[in-house]
């Protein structure tokens, strides 16, 4: 299986990353070409040496991060030209277990952000690698578009995304291209932890489903009814009242199917467990206003 030189992966990674950074909107925090302050705090306990801020890390630590915590976490020397680029390069940026996901996904295999046999012996049965590379850095794509800071970095990571396809397009089929030019803004990690908050479903299913104000409404217009024909005022309130109840027993429905939908598509882009599967609420019959009760009728009863 031809792979890349890692130094050459490595090379192109740094391109990216930059110098020192340390933007408030990025997640990582304080960063220096592409090692933030907390890995390199790990590496430095590990390595039993005191702790010192990141901008005084040495080349000679960074490249023994890079191939250490990233590299060999990909196994990037048992990578396909090409696909060992596009997943390393994400591991650096997203983390090698989100990088490792983004390839399974693209193989179609069980995700479990883990490398085993059963990845390698799909990638050697894997027979369109451009393809493999396409489909990796399109779902790269949709789970930094579905972070929260994507407006903020959008462009730069979807320069950087497209730069290192277009990288590892070239290195499947035998060429070493230069290295690509920096992407402004694509330096910001791209982490798990920064994702937008899925939808929850239980409250407009409660609506949908006569709960909460929708009851509310009901009760209030059963008590109200006897007296709608003593007033234009109260008919006029019987009839709002109702109406809202049916205008809240709709929108519960129509968020709710909105809700399910977006929930499912931010489980798959970011690779979420899925939750449980939530039976779809019942439609309910719409609210029905009680027939008032004429006054002379009770009158005559009594």
């Amino acid at each position: 299986m031809a792979t890349t030189d890692f130094e050459y992966c490595m090379r192109t990674v740094l391109v990216f990353e930059g110098g020192k950074v340390n933007n408030p909107n990025d997640p990582g925090g304080r960063t220096k070409e592409g090692v933030i302050q907390r890995v390199y705090d790990g590496w430095r306990r590990r390595k039993g040496l005191p702790l010192r801020s990141v901008y005084d890390m040495e080349a000679a630590e960074r490249d023994d991060i890079y191939r250490n915590q990233y590299w060999v976490a990909v196994r990037g020397d048992e990578l396909p030209a090409g696909v060992d680029l596009a997943v390393y390069d994400g591991a650096v940026n997203s983390g090698p277990a989100q990088a490792i996901k983004w390839l399974q996904r693209a193989l179609g295999i069980t995700v479990d952000g883990h490398i085993g046999e059963a990845t390698l012996r799909a990638l050697e049965e894997c027979t369109d690698v451009d393809g493999l590379i396409g489909r990796i850095c399109a779902r790269r794509l949709a789970f930094m578009q579905s972070l929260r800071t994507w407006p903020t970095f959008g462009k730069g990571w979807a320069r950087r995304v497209a730069a290192v396809q277009r990288a590892s397009l070239r290195l499947a089929q035998g060429d070493v291209p230069d290295t690509a030019a920096a992407a402004d803004g694509g330096h910001a990690k791209a982490r798990l932890d920064d994702a937008k908050p899925v939808p929850q479903t239980a409250t407009p299913d409660a609506a949908a489903t006569g709960g909460g104000l929708t009851a509310t409404l009901t009760q209030a217009n059963d008590a109200i009814a006897p007296l709608a024909d003593k007033s234009d005022h109260i008919a006029m309130l019987f009839s709002a009242m109702t109406a809202l109840g049916v205008m809240v027993t709709i929108g519960g429905i129509v968020w709710g199917i909105y809700a399910r939908k977006r929930r499912a598509a931010l489980h798959d882009a970011l690779d979420l467990v899925p939750a449980a599967p939530v039976p779809a609420a019942p439609v309910p019959a719409l609210p029905v206003p009680a027939a008032p009760v004429a006054v002379n009728a009770v009158e005559e009863a009594a």
